[in-house]
């Protein structure tokens, strides 16, 4: 698209917003503040680079699709994501899991994992200005088979997650601290049965004082910052999820952790974008994982729907976007992975977009006043104002591909790299 009709564009845009109280610049320099994680394992499927070859097995968790070119080095995981970066608009940080470390042509058990094996990618973060979060493994691995890591009442394959755990938070602690952004490390366990289980009460009180040892060890919240990660159900964990919304929330607000929220684990009919409002009365922060949740966590590409716009639109009502810390989690093996990721992101920085550009004062004053006809009334108004016009507008300020343009790149290094992969 041609930089003078974008521009025509944008001051069209710009007056109808005008009209309704709307400053479209100063929103778009509150869009530039968000800062969105990408997650490393879209890349490659989930399989990480403990050994050659390495496939994702286990934990409740799969990746559907053989679409050709998927990551197979660190040094290809690298040039995908740099060239995800260099189509999306905004900053983003990157979401590492520990199984993605350099560990060269030795085997490191998850629990003997060092710093040495992540400096390669604190340095290129270092080099792009960017920050990590950070995870630990617990899947996809022979400890895990059985269905249970931290809440096992097996005390070896219990030690054994306990130490990876903690080496990955110690990790994550100099990860932050060299980056000079606090990482986010993100505990999430598929720990549960595919039948009814007997003892719940034992297995969580085996989880909390799991996690009770894993969190001891306290680090300075500006390089480390602890969170947990619920899920109604997995792959082998239908009857019942030791780690539910329920434990978790109890938990975090009792020990003063995050409480992660992907909009994929919870009850198709459940709304997240309702739950930011309450948890943030009690909780300092919380951290989302956006994805598109399709019958159940399938892991879809997060795309600009109601409930991504929800999620949106609360945070930004609720004046709390210095409080939600915003990540991606999805993994699709059916189409590519470098489209994948700019989609995603780009579907949920629209959506802010549109939160963003909403009439706050005015709506707010219709409520306020019981005049409920003419807040429905704008808000159906909005649904058809050129938000687009103003997200081309932001993408050629960035100097990345606006409208349609990412498309032809995409394909462009579909053919000039990952089919020669």
């Amino acid at each position: 698209m041609e930089k003078v009709t974008i521009e025509k564009a944008y001051q069209i845009a710009k007056a109808q917003y005008a009209e309704m109280g709307v400053d479209t610049d100063a929103v778009i320099t509150e869009l530039d503040k968000i800062v969105i994680s990408m997650h490393c394992w879209q890349t490659d499927d989930v399989g990480g680079f403990e050994k050659e070859g390495a496939e994702l097995g286990g934990g409740g968790i799969q990746a559907t699709g053989n679409f050709p070119g998927k990551a197979k080095t660190i040094a290809q995981m690298r040039a995908d994501l740099e060239k995800v970066m260099s189509l999306v608009p905004g900053k983003q940080r990157l979401n590492l899991h520990a199984s993605y470390g350099e560990f060269g042509d030795k085997f490191v058990d998850r629990d003997k994992i060092e710093l040495k094996h992540f400096q390669g990618w604190i340095d290129w973060a270092k080099k792009r200005k960017m920050g990590i979060d950070f995870n630990c493994t617990c899947f996809s691995h022979p400890l895990a088979d059985n269905g249970f890591t931290l809440a096992s009442k097996d005390p070896e394959i219990r030690k054994f997650w306990i130490e990876h755990v903690k080496r990955c938070r110690a990790i994550g602690a100099e990860m932050g601290k060299q980056l000079g952004t606090p990482t986010i490390h993100n505990i999430w366990i598929p720990d549960g049965m595919k039948d009814t289980p007997i003892d719940r009460y034992g297995f969580r009180k085996i989880l909390k004082k799991s996690l009770d040892e894993i969190l001891s060890l306290k680090y300075p919240k500006k390089y480390l910052k602890d969170s947990v990660e619920s899920k109604l159900f997995g792959i082998g964990s239908e009857a019942m999820v030791v780690g539910s919304h329920d434990f978790y929330l109890g938990y975090a607000l009792k020990n003063n952790t995050l409480i992660t929220l992907d909009n994929g684990h919870f009850h198709p009919t459940e709304q997240i974008g309702d739950k930011i409002s309450a948890i943030l009365q009690f909780a300092d922060e919380i951290l989302l994982h956006m994805t598109r949740g399709v019958r159940w966590d399938s892991d879809h590409i997060a795309t600009f729907n109601d409930e991504i716009l929800l999620i949106a639109h609360e945070i930004v009502r609720s004046k709390v976007l210095d409080r939600v810390n915003i990540g991606l989690d999805y993994f699709d093996a059916s189409l590519n992975r470098i489209g994948a990721y700019v989609v995603g992101i780009r579907s949920v920085q629209m959506a802010f977009l549109f939160a963003l550009l909403e009439p706050n004062k005015l709506l707010l004053g219709y409520e306020e006043k019981e005049r409920n006809f003419e807040r429905l009334a704008t808000l159906e108004l909005l649904k058809s104002k050129p938000f687009g016009a103003v997200y081309d507008y932001y993408c050629m300020k960035n100097k990345v591909p606006t409208g349609q343009g990412y498309i032809d790149e995409i394909v462009k290094y579909e053919k000039n790299v990952l089919l020669k992969r």
